[in-house]
């Protein structure tokens, strides 16, 4: 069984800057690393800088976070971001949704997938309760009516867990939906999933080290290709208080998702 390749997820080091972010990934030993992009500092100047820091530094970006659709007009700042990913050399745009209507979220993904076509980039929707794509059955039906090979699926331990998947549903999803996963551990017990405040609480404050929760993240990681990269979303308060050093927090996360996926084979 091959080694599995591990990214540094950006959402771990939300205070990072873009060179942070870099810097952090590499020091550690990361595989691959996560990028975000917040449209109000993000400039052309810095995607020519993340590019080159990340190619001086030997670091292949995973992913590129966040093209979130909303409701209303397409907003061009989302595929800019495709161009930004394609530019930086990412390999995967994260996508989610706020947009309550299905049509509407499938018409402004079809017109990043589009956008993407010949670049590189895939779009992969990432399913949550914290989204208006809450389950892996709503995501699979947005696909669905989505043309193109740069469409993607992404599967997050957590959201998949929280709003009630199988690694029945994971198995069945057609493997070429698959780009990447994010993996992480959290407490078996939910919050009270009907509490909005109380789902983002969740995500990004109550997650665990692979393998020290009560999430089922060998059943996820076994219906799911052997060779697929995992970002590592371990977005957790407990981990930013005890390391409020970036890059000792970066090689935390790594030493203890290298020693549960290593461990498992």
């Amino acid at each position: 069984m091959p080694r599995r390749r591990i990214s540094l997820a950006a959402g771990i080091m939300p205070e990072a800057t873009p060179a942070q972010l870099v810097e952090a990934a590499a020091g550690a030993g990361f595989d691959m690393g996560g990028m975000w992009a917040e449209q109000d500092s993000w400039t052309p100047a810095t995607t020519r800088a993340v590019r080159r820091q990340a190619r001086e530094a030997g670091v292949e970006l995973l992913d590129l976070e966040v093209a979130w659709i909303k409701s209303g007009d397409p907003d061009p700042w989302l595929t800019e971001l495709v161009d930004i990913a394609a530019e930086l050399g990412a390999a995967n745009l994260l996508c989610v949704s706020s947009d309550p209507d299905p049509a509407s979220t499938t018409a402004k993904f079809q017109t990043l997938v589009d956008r993407a076509k010949g670049t590189g980039v895939r779009v992969n929707l990432e399913f949550g309760l914290f989204t208006e794509v809450k389950t892996v059955h709503d995501a699979r039906a947005i696909l669905e009516s989505v043309e193109g090979e740069a469409k993607a699926l992404l599967v997050d331990t957590l959201h998949w867990s929280r709003s009630g998947g199988t690694a029945e549903d994971l198995a069945a999803l057609p493997r070429e939906w698959l780009s990447y996963c994010q993996p992480c551990d959290a407490p078996a017990e939910p919050p009270d999933l009907s509490d909005g405040d109380a789902v983002i609480d969740d995500a990004v404050n109550r997650r665990m080290p692979l393998g020290q929760g009560g999430l089922a993240v060998g059943a996820m990681l076994d219906a799911l290709p052997d060779t697929l990269p995992c970002a590592v979303e371990e977005r957790s308060a407990a981990l930013r208080e005890a390391f409020p050093d970036l890059n000792e927090r970066a090689a935390e996360v790594r030493r203890t998702s290298r020693a549960f996926l290593d461990a498992r084979g």
